[in-house]
């Protein structure tokens, strides 16, 4: 019997096709490791995540070298945390050109401004009164808005695999629903007058204001702010007056000022929080979640 060569190609060719893996249709860069965590379950397999900012890296003072802007070659959209958070983005708009678009993913979530006097401070730094909070990342729901906002981008940006996308936001907001009623749960254990959050700096308003609890920020917004000796002693006597249970430093931040008000008020010292999102060892909105959920419980619990 005559074997033809096409006949005996096609099923070698069939063979490498099949066994050759799908190129994502969507190229994506990231300033924030939580935004990478959260592009790839919404983009799933359609779309190539480049994390610019790594775990572990400062999220206040990161700015893309020559070679993350190297990197970028056939990006079509930068995925930025916004509220003030990159203060580097008019510089990068201008390196990569029109081509490539820039989402400030918490713009349209609604803000907290730093406000002495509020319903959520029980006190405030004053040299950070009246800046906004850009740590948006610390409530579940505002990861739900994000993983629709992002959703939304990626549709706009590649319409045939928009149905995709959606889906995948929706069964990223199911699986935080999920986690918000595990979170509430946990913090049953708290009585509603130990809720009361002391943090290295002004970080944890989305969260306070998500689970009822006030916050007591020793610092400004930034890591490098300072406390005045004005403002220490208020917050020894806002610790000592509310009878606070702990303060909780961070994994990135523990200003000399926490151990001088352990130090005056004998409070107990919590588990480190993550604060910025980029600890190298939860590098997901839910690994970092969960992790600040159980630290703070396990302090404040009687």
């Amino acid at each position: 019997m005559k074997i033809s060569l096409r006949s005996m190609l096609f099923p070698v060719l069939a063979a490498l096709l099949v066994a050759l893996p799908a190129q994502a249709a969507l190229k994506v860069a990231t300033l924030h490791p939580l935004l990478g965590d959260l592009a790839r379950q919404v983009g799933g397999d359609k779309v190539e995540v480049i994390d610019l900012l790594k775990p572990g890296g400062d999220a206040h003072h990161f700015e893309p070298t020559s070679k993350d802007l190297g990197n970028l070659k056939g990006t079509a959209l930068i995925l930025a945390s916004g509220k003030h958070l990159e203060s580097y983005l008019g510089k990068l708009s201008d390196s990569v050109g029109g081509g490539t678009k820039i989402i400030e993913v918490g713009r349209p979530i609604p803000s907290i401004k730093i406000e002495a006097g509020g319903d959520l401070f029980l006190c405030c730094p004053a040299h950070a009164a009246g800046g906004i909070d850009p740590h948006w990342w610390h409530s579940v729901d505002n990861m739900k808005r994000a993983a629709r906002v992002i959703a939304d981008e990626f549709a706009t940006a590649d319409a045939s695999n928009a149905d995709a996308y959606r889906a995948n936001a929706e069964a990223v907001q199911k699986k935080l629903s999920t986690l918000k009623g595990w979170a509430q749960q946990q913090i049953t254990a708290i009585p509603k007058s130990d809720r009361k959050l002391v943090t290295a700096h002004a970080s944890f308003s989305y969260f306070c204001k998500e689970f009822g609890f006030k916050s007591v920020p020793v610092l400004g917004i930034g890591r490098e702010d300072e406390a005045t000796p004005k403002y220490v002693v208020e917050t020894i006597k806002t610790i000592r007056d509310n009878k606070i249970r702990a303060v909780f430093p961070e994994d990135q931040a523990n200003p000399k000022v926490l151990q001088e008000i352990v130090r005056e008020t004998g409070i107990k010292v919590g588990t480190p929080l993550i604060a910025d999102g980029t600890s190298s060892n939860a590098t997901t909105f839910e690994a970092m979640f969960r992790h600040n959920v159980t630290a703070i419980v396990e302090a404040l619990k009687p």
